[in-house]
């Protein structure tokens, strides 16, 4: 249940309506927006008197809200969410984010090389796994400590927030200290428990959807996140397991459109990761940009050809290049910046 404030409201009417709230057995979430001010019920808010609460002085009217997720829901929170990723980058405002760099960090010059072409072109902040989560035990599993060592050289050469994904809790130290935007990859989404250990940090969370997870699976997550005390989640469509096997996920860019109906997040586009195409990459990235995204997420690679993980996917610094200036004139249509 939310109860809606009139824009005149007294601050004594909004401690009336609080009381009359919490006398029903349920927590309080105050959302001040920029036009509107919403009382977000949580718990069990079946012993709340509807007609009773929209008779209070200072109140508008009373929803009931039936989806189980409540501090991702834009019913509770109207505006839309604006995360400070580092460096200076925002996320969820009118300027879109490109998150470029490696699949994975493979040296010192690889990861520097790549990082200072990106941020030429324009790229806002650097991705490169140091932890890879891969089908095969006998894939390239990242370099671990030393990647995350590497993509904080990076960093401090060339001033980029590092995004990079956590595969477990006993990581997460290591990740609060040295990475400015902590993923948690599709296998990793309904990692109940991994969720609510990031949910105790203030680090922005980008939250991959699941391969074969509906939007609600995926705004729940969100809430384990959020319900922990961490406001700060940036979800991110990477494509999803459907029958087809052309490409290696189908990108759903109409999740973009209808979490951004029912969430006040950010949400960005992995289209590397959902082609699995280097070649569509480009085409892609335009379509999310036009769809609504609030950023992408590009794998970048110096030398895709030799790559240690997903070269298939991989643009070259020279393509991502051309990506930008196209990403740009899109951007211009939609009324968005880059």
């Amino acid at each position: 249940m939310v109860v809606i404030m009139k824009r005149e409201f007294t601050p004594e009417q909004l401690e009336t309506a609080i009381h009359a709230m919490e006398a029903g057995g349920v927590r309080v979430m105050v959302s001040k927006g920029s036009e509107t001010t919403i009382l977000g019920a949580e718990g069990d808010a079946g012993a709340l008197n509807q007609e009773t609460l929209s008779q209070l002085d200072g109140v508008e009217r009373v929803m009931r809200v039936s989806e189980p997720y409540k501090k991702a829901n834009r019913k509770y929170h109207p505006d839309n969410s604006v995360i400070d990723m580092g460096g200076g980058v925002s996320i969820g405002g009118n300027k879109l984010v490109v998150i470029a760099g490696p699949c994975s960090v493979e040296s010192e010059e690889q990861i520097l090389e790549v990082a200072q072409s990106v941020q030429k072109s324009g790229a806002a902040a650097l991705r490169g796994g140091a932890y890879k989560p891969r089908t095969s035990p006998y894939a390239f599993q990242g370099k671990g400590v030393e990647g995350v060592l590497l993509l904080d050289e990076a960093r401090k050469a060339t001033g980029l927030p590092i995004v990079s994904e956590l595969m477990s809790a006993d990581q997460l130290p290591l990740f609060e200290e040295a990475v400015d935007v902590i993923q948690i990859g599709a296998r990793n989404m309904q990692n109940f428990d991994l969720l609510k250990k990031v949910g105790h940090t203030n680090k922005p969370i980008l939250l991959k959807r699941g391969l074969s997870s509906t939007i609600e699976e995926w705004l729940m997550s969100a809430e384990y996140i959020m319900a922990g005390g961490n406001p700060n989640v940036i979800l991110c469509e990477r494509g999803i397991r459907t029958f087809e096997t052309y490409t290696r996920n189908t990108l759903d860019l109409s999740a973009v459109l209808a979490v951004k109906q029912q969430s006040h997040l950010p949400v960005v586009v992995d289209p590397s990761h959902a082609c699995g195409k280097a070649w569509m990459v480009e085409r892609m990235a335009m379509a999310a940009v036009a769809a609504g995204a609030d950023g992408l997420i590009i794998e970048v690679h110096n030398n895709p050809a030799c790559a240690l993980c997903d070269g298939a996917q991989s643009v070259t610094p020279a393509q991502f290049d051309g990506i930008m200036g196209k990403l740009k004139a899109v951007a211009n249509c939609v009324g968005r910046e880059l």
